[in-house]
């Protein structure tokens, strides 16, 4: 083969001499080394990639749905339902998730009619099946309508938190069938329940004067440092503000900051195929606890959904309504995601002091670290990112576990076309934090060990390998050192090259 290629290579010159014999094979020898040599470096860069990849994507999919179902009473219960059309399963889409202790809840907001309840929980330590049905959170009463009329206790929730007290806060937007030619508006509301109980602590319905004709209560916050003094962040999405509430004084006020308005530059959005434009504005909200003593307030990390860039402020700021007035420069500009990262949703992990957030237009999540002190692409990591399985990622949360939770929905394609009932529509994923940081920018961990875990990955996969033609055998392939995988790289390309 290495003398035809020599011989062509003659012709084609022409006027040269051809060389001799022996020549001729010290010059294939050494094409041929040198081949070996690049395959066997090729080898190992592929071997490194795969590595390398193999530790993106470290969420895992916990739950999947093709349609939501509820647990009903009774066999009886839904089929009176479906006939009624109180249950149109292709209407129900969740769209927030949070994590406390053994129960995972998830909101359905009543977007469309035919929703039963708005406001579930799932029990994590059923692992009977990974499309469970929906369980009404407090109960199915408080989520039905009075016999006099009266709205149900939970209306249309989006979001809600759990906090380190034990407390469920529902951020209730009040309005059903928002997307149906007749919109019913009941004022949004918090509505505070006790975790280890079940009952209702305190619902707060917000003042008409800090509920605009446009607004939308979309996402919040708890600052739970103090379990007394513990204020909640409600955003405004249709009508850029932040209300605050104190459970102390329990009262309310309503902020506004250019800051919180979308960017006109940052409407467009594309979603699997669907094109729409959105002008949300302040959306995702995540709060920082003190990282000393000495502070009592909180950051808040903030974005419209609308826009590219993200910003801070200390909850010293918003805690007072005059003084977050009088102190327009204390709202921070962070800095930029880049082209095409519009995001929605986010959260900070309080012990990485990472934040995570979504990338709803490139169907991925991502991450940075607030120790960081510049907010720039370089500086960002991916967590995940899957046009099949994170299309439209709408909800992150990090439970006291140090667990990472992230829900993902399809809802544009929920919004504006339809979605196929025979495909999986509905994922829920999970991954411990240090795991889906994991060789990221925004890991923690010193990152001595990547040839430790290169040379551990090579013998995983090859004893994979060898289970599976020997599936008897209980031979263990021994840890490779760096020069016996670099030779077993160059023994791949020597086999390759012949």
């Amino acid at each position: 083969m290495c003398g035809w290629k020599r011989e062509g290579h003659v012709k084609a010159e022409g006027n040269r001499e051809p060389k001799s014999s022996s020549n001729e094979s010290h010059s294939c020898l050494s094409r041929r080394t040198f081949k070996i040599t690049m395959r066997g470096l090729e080898t190992l860069v592929i071997l490194q990639l795969v590595y390398i990849t193999s530790c993106m994507d470290q969420l895992h999919i916990v739950y999947e749905w093709k349609q939501l179902d509820y647990q009903f009473p009774s066999p009886e219960a839904r089929q009176q339902a479906l006939d009624s059309k109180s249950f149109v399963p292709e209407n129900n889409i969740p769209m927030g998730l949070e994590v406390y202790e053994d129960r995972l809840f998830v909101t359905v907001p009543r977007w469309r009619y035919g929703v039963p309840a708005s406001l579930n929980y799932i029990n994590l330590k059923d692992n009977s099946t990974r499309s469970p049905n929906l369980i009404p959170y407090p109960s199915w009463a408080a989520h039905s309508t009075g016999l006099d009329g009266r709205p149900p206790e939970i209306v249309s929730p989006f979001r809600v938190r759990a906090d380190r007290c034990g407390r469920l806060w529902v951020l209730d937007n009040g309005k059903i069938g928002n997307l149906e030619k007749n919109t019913t508006k009941y004022p949004p509301a918090l509505i505070i329940y006790d975790l280890k109980t079940d009952n209702l602590l305190r619902k707060y319905v917000f003042p008409e004067d800090q509920v605009k004709q446009d607004s939308g209560f979309a996402n919040i916050a708890i600052e739970d440092t103090d379990c007394k003094n513990t204020y909640a962040y409600a955003g405004d999405l249709g009508k850029p503000a932040i209300v605050v509430y104190s459970w102390e004084k329990n009262e309310s006020w309503r902020i506004t900051h250019h800051y919180f308005h979308p960017d006109p530059l940052a409407c467009d959005f594309s979603v699997k195929g669907q094109n729409f434009s959105w002008t949300d504005a302040i959306f995702g909200l995540a709060l920082l606890k003190p990282t000393t003593n000495s502070s009592n307030f909180s950051t808040l990390y903030f974005h419209p959904m609308a826009s590219f860039g993200e910003f801070s402020v200390s909850t010293e700021y918003l805690r007072n309504q005059s003084v977050a007035e009088s102190n327009f420069n204390a709202f921070k500009l962070l800095g930029n995601r880049g082209p095409n990262a519009q995001s929605s949703v986010s959260f900070i992990d309080q012990k990485t002091g990472v934040l995570f957030y979504s990338l709803v237009n490139l169907n991925a999540v991502a991450c940075w670290k607030t120790s960081n002190k510049e907010y720039l692409m370089k500086n960002q990591g991916r967590i995940y990112m899957n046009d099949e399985t994170m299309v439209y990622p709408t909800d992150i949360k990090v439970d006291y576990n140090d667990t990472l939770w992230i829900l993902s929905n399809k809802m544009p394609i929920w919004m504006y076309d339809k979605l196929d009932p025979n495909e999986v529509n509905f994922r829920v994923f999970s991954a411990p934090v240090l795991d889906a940081i994991s060789h990221t920018t925004c890991d923690i961990t010193a990152r001595y060990d990547i040839l430790d875990k290169f040379i551990n990955k090579v013998k995983n996969t090859t004893n994979k390998i060898v289970s599976k033609i020997k599936p008897n055998s209980s031979a263990e392939v021994r840890p490779m050192s760096f020069v016996t995988s670099v030779l077993l790289s160059w023994l791949i390309a020597f086999v390759i090259s012949k």
